[in-house]
């Protein structure tokens, strides 16, 4: 079955409108840009083949659930652990602080992972607690907790690194 014009013009949409933001949540799962890469792909492909995409309501939640469950399951496919890759491209400021970047990656880096997957959503999926509450199958209040502490291992690790830099 192939999609008719309007939906696929929807689905161009999305995947330009929430396409970095998916791929950088996948990456929070599976710790690897390439299969992050391919979980986002195969999420579209499927809503292209599928036009699953009419049923739902919150089509950027839908989005993203989708991400974690098709990221979830290539793990499990892999049964095997994989690390973030350092360096790469987070996100695109307008004047870049490359030192600051690196630093800000690294310390993502080390979050546990459902912190880091709460940042994620909320920062650069936008994802109001409620909506991160539902998708990851816990109470907002853990949601607004686990990113209350996440924000603070950051700081305390961005502040370490700017006070080693003072003193240097």
């Amino acid at each position: 079955m192939h999609p008719d014009r309007n939906n696929a013009n929807e689905i161009d949409s999305l995947y330009r409108g929430y396409g970095p933001a998916l791929l950088l949540f996948a990456m929070a799962i599976t710790g690897e840009r390439s299969c992050a890469q391919d979980v986002v792909h195969q999420v579209f492909l499927k809503m292209i083949e599928d036009d699953n995409l009419r049923h739902a309501l919150d089509k950027k939640a839908y989005l993203f659930a989708c991400v974690r469950n098709a990221a979830l399951n290539q793990a499990k496919r892999r049964d095997r652990e994989t690390t973030f890759d350092p360096e790469s491209v987070w996100f695109n400021p307008p004047t870049r602080d490359f030192a600051e970047e690196r630093n800000l990656r690294r310390a993502l880096i080390t979050l546990p992972g459902d912190q880091r997957q709460v940042v994620v959503l909320h920062v650069w999926g936008e994802l109001t607690f409620s909506e991160i509450a539902h998708l990851l199958d816990i109470s907002s209040n853990t949601a607004a907790s686990r990113y209350r502490y996440a924000l603070g291992r950051l700081r305390e690790a961005m502040s370490v690194k700017e006070d080693s830099c003072a003193n240097s």
